[in-house]
């Protein structure tokens, strides 16, 4: 590839694809909850700008927490190896919790995730991830609330990344860089 070719391609999901799915999301928690304070817990760092527009959109009090998981490190594809990096800061039990992620890949973190989660006593547990692959190892009904689903193609944009660079973009588009 052109070292000096730019390494972000096509657009998959536009900044008002975004913003609308987001909104629609927002309302089938808030109709979810109703009554209670869920607490969402956004694994750092790619969820970050989706939990932040994603709580504003949710009609209900809300509580935040984070938890930074790595199975990548500074690479495109997965080490298979997952580690807390941080975590959280709240206790869970008797909580109703949405785990909100930026994207389920091969499901190995959220897998993780969802057994560490679960092991703390939340009264309930969901999952809210904005972007899911077309075609996940895992049983899709650890899913409750999709954004997008996507092909096996590594995207940046949104909180996404490739080596710390293009999670200020506002939309979601491929990456054409090395991997």
């Amino acid at each position: 590839m052109d070292e000096t070719a730019d390494p972000v391609g096509r657009v998959l999901v536009a900044e008002d694809d975004l913003r609308r799915r987001v909104l629609e999301l927002g309302a089938e928690i808030t109709a979810d909850y109703q009554g209670r304070t869920p607490l969402l817990v956004g694994v750092l760092k790619g969820a970050f700008m989706f939990m932040s527009d994603l709580a504003r959109t949710i009609d209900l009090p809300v509580e935040f927490d984070f938890m930074a998981v790595s199975s990548y490190g500074n690479a495109t594809k997965t080490s298979g190896v997952v580690r807390i990096v941080k975590d959280l800061d709240l206790e869970l039990d008797g909580r109703d919790v949405i785990l909100v992620e930026d994207i389920v890949d091969s499901g190995l973190t959220l897998k993780y995730l969802r057994n560490n989660l679960a092991s703390r006593n939340p009264a309930t547990l969901r999952v809210c991830a904005l972007l899911a692959r077309e075609k996940l190892k895992i049983d899709e009904s650890e899913l409750d609330y999709v954004g997008f689903r996507i092909s096996s193609e590594f995207v940046v944009g949104y909180g996404l990344d490739a080596a710390e660079q293009f999670r200020q973009l506002p939309y979601i588009c491929v990456y054409e860089g090395q991997q």
